[in-house]
C-alpha cells in the first residue's frame, strides 16, 4: 500500500492522465468533458501506482506506443478484458458502468458481495455487464453509490470530473487501514431506518387534485423498507413525527369522522403495517390538541416517545422521553448477540406559539438539547449500548441560541449520541442544501461525525442509517457509521398493499368527502405568481375571514374597530416542490379544492393591533424579497429562498407599495439586520396615510396569532374563535354560491426605471396561467419542474 498515491494528489493524477494520453485519443470522444477508455486505464494506473514495462507484452493491437505501458499494467493486475482477445477500443467512450467494474477489480477482497445490492436502483434494467457480481462489489465497496432519485445511470458516458471523483473513492477503499479479522466476524452491522412529515400521506393519492400520484406517499416508502430489511435483517425503523395532520385525511378523522375510543388511528396503523420500531412526535401533532393526541396514540402497538413536553401541573414528562430496545442481533459469524438500544424523541419548543391555544397552561416545552443532554446519561445508565435520537427539528446552522428552532446540528455535537432521525424541515440529508455546514460530510452523510439522516416530506424517501458495531469491555459500541437515502420510484405504480389496507377505510371516506360541492368560481384560481403579485388564491382566503369575523363581531366591543385580513400563499412551491402549487379550474368548487387554498388545520384568531404593529408586519413579510440593485443589468432573482412562502403574509383592507430597492429590515427568523430599512411604503388606509397609533382588528390564524412575528407580537388583544380558517372558506363559498376570483390590488412593488433583469422560479405549468398585461414573462426551464420567470417593475 505504500506505493499508492495519497487521496488528495487525484486531481493531479487525472489532469497527468489526460495530458498523457494522445490528442487525437480524446478528440474521438463524443463530447469535450467525455473520457475514453484509454484515458481512465491512465488515471487508474497512474493512481495506485503500478509498475510500467515497455508495454510489449499487451494482447492489444489498437493500443499506441504511448498507451500500451498502461493497458500492459492493467492486464497484469486483472483490471481490463478488452473488447475482444485482440482489441482494447482506446477512443470509445467509457460508460459508468464499466468504470465501476474496472475500479471493483482493483480491489483484492474475500468479501462476497450478493447481487441483490443493485436492486437499490430504480434503473437496474439497464445494466448490460454479465459480471453483476464484479459490478455489486463496487456497491459493497462503497464506490458505485448511484444518484440521489435513486438511478445509477449505468450507459451514462463518465466526464473528467466523474473520473476524478472515482479515483478518490478507489483510493480511499484501497488506503483504507485493515480491519482485524477478529472484529470483522465478530461485528454487527445494524441499520437504522427513518421516515419523517408524512402529514398523513400513506396512499400515493393527491387528496387536493382528486388522483394517484407517485411523487409521494407512504405506500411507496414502504417497498423501500421492505428492501431495506433484505439487505440486513439487523434493522429498525423510527418515524419523527409530523403524521397526524397534513392532508383532508387528517381533517376527516377529526370533524368528518371522528376517532372513537379504542378505534386505531389510520396514522399508527400505517405505521404498524410497515412495521415501525419507535415513533416521536412532530409538531404538527399537537395541532388538534392534548385530548386527540392522547386518543390517537392510545391503540398505537409501539412506543410513541417525547422528552422535551411537560405537564405544568406534575411538573414532569407529558408523554415517555425514551424507550430501551431490547433487542437480538446477528454478527459476521451468524452469532445472535443481545443489544440495547436507547432512543430519546424531542420536539422543537415552536410548539409553544403554533399551538399556544391548545398549548398554553398546560404544557411547557424544553429545549431539545437540554433534554438530550439530560436524559443522555439516564438512558446510558440504564444500558443502553448506543443511543439514537429522533429529532424534530431542522438541522440548523453552527449558531446555537436557547430554544432555536432547528437544533440538530447541535444534537450531533453531542458525545454518546451515535445516529440521529431528523426533519421538520421537509428537506434531505444528506443533500447539498446543508454541504456550506462545518463539519458535514455528504459523503458519509455525517455531521460533526455523526450519521444524520433527513427523509424529505410525505415519504419521497426513506432515510437509512448504517452502523458498524463492536464489543468493547463487554458492552457494544459504534465503529462507525454511514448516512444516506434512498428516493421512492416516482415513474412505477406498484405501492405496498400492506399499508393501502391498513388505511383503506379513512381513505376511501375522505374522497368521498372532499368530493362534497360546496360552490362555483367564474375562473380558474392558482397560486403559481402569488409571491409576486396580489393574487386571487389569498384574496379568496382574506375575503372568507374577513366576512366571518364580520358576523362574529356585530354587537361587540369590537365592531367598530376597521377590519383588516391576512393571508399567505400556502402552496407555493419551495422545499414541497413543483406539484405544490394550488390550481383550481372554472366551474364547481369542492372541499378538495377549498383544502387545496388553505392546507393548514389552523384556526381563526382576531388580533387588535395599531398602524404601526401592522407596518411592521408588512416589512416582516417584505423580506421574501432580495434587495434589487437597479443599476445593475445582471440577473437579479426577487424571491429570498431563505424563506417560507407561508410567511409571506398579504394585508387586505389596507393599500401599499413594496420597494425592493431598500434593503430588507428583518430576516427569516425576524431578526433586525437593518434597524433603519423600509420597504413598505404608501401604506394607506380608506385612501389615506394609515394612522400609526389607529387601531384595527386584523384576521389571522391561530399560527400568526400565537407566533413572534414583528409587528404580530405587540397586539393587545386577541379573539380565538374555535373554529378553522377553512370551515370559514367553505361558509363564505356556500353563501355567496359563485365567487369571482379576482384580486384587488391592494399592493404592488414601487417601479424600477431601466432595463432590469429581475426573474424568479415557479412551476413549469405556470406558463399557461401568465395573466395578461402582468409583466411576467416564461424564460426557460430549471430543475425538477421548475422554471424561472421574468418581471418587469417599470
Amino acid at each position: 500500500m505504500s506505493k499508492l498515491r495519497t487521496a488528495g494528489m487525484w486531481l493531479a493524477i487525472v489532469a497527468l492522465a489526460f495530458s498523457s494520453f494522445t490528442m487525437s485519443t480524446f478528440a474521438n470522444a463524443k463530447g469535450a468533458q467525455d473520457v475514453t477508455r484509454g484515458e481512465y486505464i491512465i488515471a487508474v494506473v497512474e493512481a495506485l501506482a503500478y509498475e510500467l514495462e515497455d508495454g510489449s507484452t499487451t494482447a492489444f493491437t489498437d493500443v499506441d506506443a504511448d498507451l500500451a505501458p498502461f493497458v500492459e499494467a492493467a492486464e497484469r493486475h486483472g483490471l481490463v478484458k478488452g473488447t475482444t482477445a485482440t482489441l482494447f477500443n482506446p477512443n470509445q467512450p467509457l460508460s459508468r458502468e464499466h468504470a465501476f467494474l474496472i475500479a471493483a477489480r482493483a480491489v483484492e477482497t474475500d468479501k462476497a458481495f450478493p447481487v441483490s445490492l443493485l436492486d437499490r436502483f430504480k434503473d437496474k434494467d439497464q445494466f448490460k455487464t454479465a459480471e453483476l457480481e464484479e459490478l455489486a462489489k463496487s456497491v459493497g465497496l462503497d464506490l458505485f453509490r448511484g444518484y440521489e432519485n435513486g438511478t445509477a445511470k449505468p450507459q451514462q458516458i463518465v466526464s473528467k470530473g466523474q473520473v476524478a471523483k472515482i479515483v478518490d473513492r478507489l483510493l480511499l477503499v484501497m488506503n483504507a487501514p485493515p480491519v482485524e479479522e477478529e472484529t470483522d466476524k465478530d461485528s454487527i452491522a445494524l441499520r437504522i431506518m427513518g421516515t419523517s412529515d408524512l402529514h398523513t400521506n400513506f396512499v400515493n393519492y393527491d387528496y387536493y387534485q382528486d388522483k394517484k400520484s407517485n411523487e409521494f406517499g407512504l405506500a411507496k416508502t414502504a417497498l423501500l423498507i421492505d428492501e431495506a430489511r433484505s439487505e440486513n435483517p439487523n434493522n429498525l425503523l423510527f418515524d419523527n413525527g409530523d403524521l397526524i395532520q397534513g392532508t383532508p385525511l387528517g381533517a376527516y378523522k377529526v370533524t368528518v369522522e371522528p376517532l372513537k375510543e379504542g378505534e386505531l388511528h389510520p396514522a399508527y396503523a400505517a405505521l404498524q403495517a410497515v412495521g415501525v420500531d419507535v415513533a416521536s412526535l412532530g409538531n404538527h401533532e399537537f395541532n388538534y390538541g392534548l385530548d386527540y393526541l392522547d386518543l390517537a396514540m392510545k391503540e398505537a402497538k409501539f412506543p410513541i416517545i417525547n422528552s422535551t413536553v411537560y405537564d405544568v401541573e406534575t411538573g414532569e414528562n407529558r408523554f415517555e422521553p425514551y424507550v430501551i430496545l431490547d433487542r437480538q442481533f446477528v454478527d459476521g459469524n451468524g452469532k445472535k448477540h443481545d443489544v440495547k438500544v436507547g432512543v430519546i424523541g424531542v420536539v422543537t419548543t415552536g410548539i409553544m406559539g403554533w399551538d399556544k391555544g391548545h398549548l398554553e397552561g398546560k404544557v411547557t416545552a424544553q429545549d431539545p438539547v437540554d433534554a438530550v443532554n439530560k436524559f443522555l446519561p439516564e438512558v446510558k445508565e440504564k444500558g443502553a449500548d448506543i443511543v439514537v435520537v429522533i429529532s424534530h427539528s431542522g438541522i440548523g446552522d453552527e449558531e446555537y441560541t436557547p430554544n432555536k428552532e432547528n437544533v440538530t446540528y447541535q444534537l450531533s455535537e453531542i458525545e454518546g449520541v451515535d445516529a440521529i432521525v431528523t426533519g421538520h424541515d421537509h428537506g434531505v440529508f444528506p443533500g447539498k442544501d446543508y454541504g456550506h455546514l462545518k463539519n458535514v460530510d455528504l459523503d458519509q452523510g455525517t455531521i460533526n461525525g455523526t450519521p444524520v439522516v433527513m427523509p424529505g416530506k410525505f415519504g419521497s424517501h426513506l432515510g437509512m442509517i448504517d452502523l458498524e458495531l463492536i464489543q468493547k469491555d463487554g458492552k457494544w459500541t459504534v465503529k462507525n457509521g454511514k448516512g444516506y437515502v434512498r428516493e421512492i420510484d416516482k415513474k412505477s405504480d406498484k405501492v405496498s398493499e400492506k399499508v393501502i389496507e391498513a388505511v383503506k377505510e379513512a381513505h376511501e371516506g375522505t374522497i368521498e368527502y372532499v368530493r362534497s360541492p360546496v360552490g362555483k368560481t367564474t375562473s380558474t384560481i392558482t397560486s403559481y405568481f402569488s409571491q409576486v403579485k396580489d393574487d386571487p388564491s389569498i384574496q379568496i382566503v382574506t375575503n372568507a375571514q374577513k366576512w366571518y369575523v364580520e358576523n362574529q363581531v356585530k354587537g361587540t366591543k369590537y365592531e367598530s374597530l376597521p377590519l383588516l385580513s391576512s393571508g399567505a400563499p400556502f402552496k407555493a412551491g419551495g422545499r414541497n416542490g413543483a406539484n405544490y402549487y394550488t390550481e383550481i379550474l372554472e366551474g364547481e368548487i369542492a372541499i378538495k379544492n377549498v383544502a387545496d387554498l388553505y392546507v393548514f388545520d389552523n384556526t381563526v384568531n382576531a388580533l387588535v393591533l395599531t398602524g404601526a404593529d401592522v407596518k411592521e408586519w408588512l416589512e416582516m413579510s417584505a423580506g421574501q424579497f432580495n434587495q434589487i440593485d437597479p443599476a445593475s443589468k445582471e440577473q437579479q432573482n426577487l424571491i429570498n429562498e431563505d424563506y417560507r412562502t407561508y410567511n409571506f403574509d398579504v394585508i387586505d383592507g389596507v393599500t401599499y407599495d413594496v420597494d425592493v430597492t431598500q434593503p430588507a429590515k428583518y430576516d427569516y427568523e425576524g431578526k433586525i439586520v437593518n434597524k433603519d430599512a423600509s420597504r413598505i411604503v404608501n401604506l394607506q388606509y380608506d385612501g389615506k396615510d394609515i394612522d400609526p397609533a389607529q387601531e384595527f382588528l386584523v384576521v389571522t390564524n391561530n399560527y400568526r396569532g400565537s407566533g413572534s412575528f414583528p409587528g404580530v407580537v405587540k397586539h393587545t388583544d386577541k379573539i380565538e374563535y374555535a373554529y378553522e380558517n377553512r370551515e370559514a372558506i367553505m361558509d363564505y363559498m356556500i353563501a355567496e354560491e359563485t365567487i369571482d376570483p379576482a384580486a384587488d390590488g391592494n399592493w404592488k412593488f414601487v417601479p424600477i426605471e431601466g432595463e432590469l433583469n429581475i426573474v424568479f422560479e415557479s412551476s413549469a405549468k405556470a406558463k399557461d396561467f401568465i395573466p395578461k398585461d402582468s409583466g411576467i414573462e416564461f424564460i426557460g426551464l430549471t430543475k425538477d419542474g421548475f422554471a424561472n420567470y421574468s418581471l418587469k417593475l417599470n
